[in-house]
């Protein structure tokens, strides 16, 4: 299973993106998809997830309100975010999860894609 992020860019502060990434398999037994970024010298950390087959959704309290996260039945998850700011800053990785464990733990995540590159200019 492959993952490819897609929808980066340079944007302004209060500006919008719309993250998309998509998986290489339709039919893979997937738990959840999720986000997560890092930035320039720190850790990677979570940033959104979705149950795949229940649509619940989890964010991380920085984003919570300003970011939502999608997905379509087949491939394609995304992750819609608002009122930017600059500490969004950072790669932002999809990643897919086949079994149960918190959504929030990258640990509990088997596959990665390449990561996208936001950045927001004050």
């Amino acid at each position: 299973v492959q993952l490819q992020a897609s929808g980066g860019g340079l944007v302004p502060a209060g500006g919008s993106l719309r993250l998309a990434c998509e998986s290489s398999a339709r039919t893979f037994t997937r738990y959840g998809m999720g986000w997560f970024r890092q930035a320039p010298g720190q850790e990677r950390e979570f940033v959104a997830a979705i149950g795949w087959h229940t649509g619940d959704t989890f964010y991380a309290d920085s984003v919570q309100g300003r970011f939502a996260i999608s997905k379509d039945n087949a491939k394609m998850t995304f992750l819609q975010m608002n009122s930017l700011k600059p500490e969004d800053t950072g790669l932002y990785y999809c990643a897919a999860k086949t079994g149960v464990g918190p959504m929030s733990s990258a640990a509990m995540y088997e596959y990665w894609g390449q990561g996208t590159l936001v950045t927001v200019s004050s």
